[in-house]
């Protein structure tokens, strides 16, 4: 092989350091940046317990329920593991199969889609703290409601399929006419068939209508 050939080989070869690149850079070019997954944290679990008083009317959580079953996996993943436990918490106090709207499995669900909990219903929900009622059948106007009912019953607990009852089936739900003839329909077991004024059904309607002021 002629010595011009080898030169013009050697002229040809790419030099290593021209592509050569600082390791600092191969590194960052081959890092991974992973999702930060939701926690079953103290966060959650208020949101987890706002959502159960909803349905029990309770100060607190009850044994066996959604916070009971979501504070066994403290610490963990939101998984769908932990969904299906708060989901037969939730159906120990509803006797239903079906998962409450806005109810505990909601919420749950709701934080594992968006990945984060600040998108949840206490997020909103503490909106309705405030001087503007939220329009909502949340805690405050199921409270009114109960306040009401026990007027006509003289009891302290609601009385199955009464106005309280209906109105637990719409918890978290907007105040819609069909949600008012439900508590309507409640209203009317309680005192023999009639609607009365100031019952439990007008501290609904009240609440709709601040809430539209």
């Amino acid at each position: 092989m002629s010595t011009k050939f080898l030169r013009v080989l050697r002229l040809a070869a790419p030099s290593r350091r021209v592509f050569a690149l600082p390791a600092s850079t191969r590194l960052r070019a081959f890092t991974t940046t992973y999702p930060a997954y939701q926690v079953v944290d103290s966060e959650f679990l208020s949101q987890i317990t706002a959502a159960e008083k909803l349905l029990t009317l309770k100060d607190g959580p009850v044994p066996g329920g959604p916070t009971a079953k979501a504070q066994s996996h403290v610490g963990q993943d939101l998984t769908a593991q932990v969904i299906h436990d708060i989901t037969l918490g939730e159906r120990s106090i509803t006797g239903s199969n079906e998962p409450v709207k806005g109810g505990p499995t909601s919420v749950a669900q709701q934080i594992l889609t968006s990945g984060s909990s600040s998108t949840s219903n206490t997020s909103s929900g503490g909106g309705s703290t405030g001087a503007k009622p939220s329009g909502t059948l949340d805690s405050e106007t199921i409270s009114k409601i109960t306040e009401k009912e026990k007027n006509i019953t003289g009891q302290e607990n609601a009385v199955k399929g009464g106005p309280t009852a209906k109105a637990q089936q719409h918890a978290g739900e907007p105040i819609t006419s069909q949600a008012l003839h439900d508590i309507t329909e409640g209203e009317k077991k309680i005192t023999g068939g009639e609607r009365i004024k100031g019952g439990p059904t007008s501290a609904a309607q009240s609440a709709l209508g601040k809430s539209q002021q």
